[in-house]
């Protein structure tokens, strides 16, 4: 496979290859058994707090981390291999509950099992989201700093523009003007439906563009090798345990009335729950950072959550919070694939293992090639016209006309195993991203080794089913521009009625 285009703008944290931290795996190797900050999830988040709180070299803080390192994971350095990581050790390995909006299918749900979480194994792209968005959210929190003009101080901290690994001229692929080249983290069409977005990123979402990904010279910029990079790492007050898992935490006092939660037990992480615990103190606060899965998994085993449930399965209650676990929200994804006139896509190196041999090779030496790039470079952000039907059952749940309704995400070949029989492809994967449906997270013991209950319950509104509808409708007529006559040879999916559509996308494998 000759290396595509990597018409990508690459957002990356100029620094060394590996994060250099002082990772410790062993408890007995922490210095005190109190600290001012603990932070419980050493993920995309998590890092970012703890660095943070660094910064005040008065404060002591402590990052423990379920899952291993992420220094020397090849698949994670690599950014095109990033798939390879799910259901390895770096995978918490998640399968969910039977979802009725799949026809009560489950499916894995990967979650980074990894010093920078998710961000180590995700698809790198870089997306900040709408400005309405935000300004909903200032709204919503009466906090007037949340808003997309009071919010750019801070997106601008976390951004470092770099250029992409092969130094192509990026002019027109994206807007200098709304980006920093001083953060921390590496950070087109002919149909008027789909007009061209020089800038995501910009606050307007909406059309066709170029992807901004957190890769710096053609190596993943994860939470873990931004935020702990050598020269934060060397931070005498931060530490950073891994292979430890956050059991739960328990109560240390009362403060007007109010339970008071400052101690933390963890765990082996491989012990399943046979070693020891151990505990540590956070004098100042605990910040739960184990993502929309594992922090209501935590509290719930400590005792946080709806009491009835609690006690059902074998927890005391200590507060009442019914609403812990609750309104998982997560969007759904189909790919959609068509058949085209190239050997130039994915699948030719992907059949071929000698020349994906060179092309590993090439990355080695180089840090350049097909590997340097995430699996997609072209995305769109699109909406539902205003009349659509549906709105006349439901409230438009967008934040407003900067905020779209689905998602392009647009790869030049079949990207997930097993690869589809001879020939060659192009996938446009459809989601949904203001989704109505809502699913949970609850503990099903009181072992808190016992993975939870995880239902994202996709597709249960009438609402998303009919915007999947509409995306993958619109990205069939996107592939029906003249710029892909003679590329494009046949759609594969043979779904067009409301019906067809339906049980197609409910019985597709790629819907997480």
């Amino acid at each position: 496979m000759v290396s595509p285009p990597l018409k990508q703008i690459f957002l990356a944290a100029v620094l060394a290859k590996y994060s250099l931290a002082a990772i410790l795996a062993r408890p007995k190797d922490l210095p005190r058994t109190n600290f001012d900050f603990v932070v419980v999830g050493g993920g995309t988040a998590g890092l970012v707090v703890a660095n943070r709180l660094a910064e005040n070299p008065r404060y002591s803080v402590l990052v423990i981390e379920a899952g291993g390192t992420n220094v020397g994971v090849f698949n994670s350095e690599v950014p095109f291999f990033n798939s390879r990581l799910f259901n390895t050790p770096a995978d918490w390995n998640y399968t969910t509950a039977p979802m009725t909006g799949l026809g009560g299918r489950s499916m894995s749900y990967p979650q980074g099992h990894i010093l920078g979480g998710t961000s180590s194994m995700n698809g790198l792209a870089y997306t900040r989201g709408s400005s309405d968005d935000y300004d909903r959210y200032a709204k919503l929190t009466k906090d007037s700093g949340w808003s997309w003009k009071n919010i750019q101080p801070y997106l601008r901290r976390n951004e470092r523009w770099t250029a992409p690994a092969d130094h192509h001229n990026t002019t027109g692929e994206f807007d200098p003007s709304v980006h920093s080249f001083h953060g921390i983290n590496a950070a087109a069409s002919e149909l008027p439906e789909f007009s061209f977005n020089l800038d995501m990123n910009s606050g307007n979402t909406i059309g066709i563009g170029w992807t901004q990904s957190t890769i710096n010279a053609g190596v993943r910029s994860s939470s873990a090798v931004s935020y702990l990079a050598p020269k934060f790492a060397q931070r005498p007050n931060l530490h950073v345990l891994t292979g430890s898992r956050v059991t739960r935490v328990f109560r240390t006092g009362t403060a007007k009335g109010i339970p008071v939660f400052r101690g933390v037990e963890f765990a082996d992480d491989t012990s399943r729950g046979a070693g020891p615990r151990k505990r540590i103190i956070a004098t100042k606060e605990v910040i739960l950072s184990g993502g929309a899965l594992g922090t209501p998994h935590i509290l719930q085993n400590s005792g946080i959550g709806d009491s009835a449930h609690l006690s059902k399965v074998g927890v005391k209650p200590l507060v009442h919070l019914p609403s812990v676990g609750q309104n998982l929200t997560d969007h759904a994804f189909v790919a959609n694939t068509w058949l085209v006139n190239s050997t130039d896509t994915f699948e030719t190196a992907l059949r071929n293992a000698t020349l994906m041999e060179e092309q590993t090779r090439e990355w080695n030496a180089t840090h350049m090639g097909p590997y340097a790039a995430g699996t997609f470079n072209v995305a769109g952000w699109l909406r539902l016209p205003d009349n659509s039907t549906i709105f006349n059952e439901f409230k438009d749940p967008s934040a407003g006309p900067h905020g779209a309704h689905y998602e392009f995400i647009i790869a030049n070949g079949a990207t997930r195993l097993p690869i589809p029989p001879p020939g060659n492809f192009m996938v446009i994967g459809t989601a949904v991203v203001t989704p109505l449906s809502r699913g949970s997270v609850v503990i099903n013991s009181s072992n808190p080794f016992d993975p939870p209950i995880v239902n994202p319950n996709l597709l249960d509104s009438p609402f998303d089913i009919f915007v999947m509808r509409e995306a993958i409708r619109a990205s069939r007529r996107f592939a029906q521009a003249p710029a892909f006559a003679d590329y494009v040879i046949n759609l594969v999916d043979t779904a067009v009625t409301d019906d067809e559509l339906d049980t197609f996308i409910r019985n597709s494998k790629t819907m997480g």
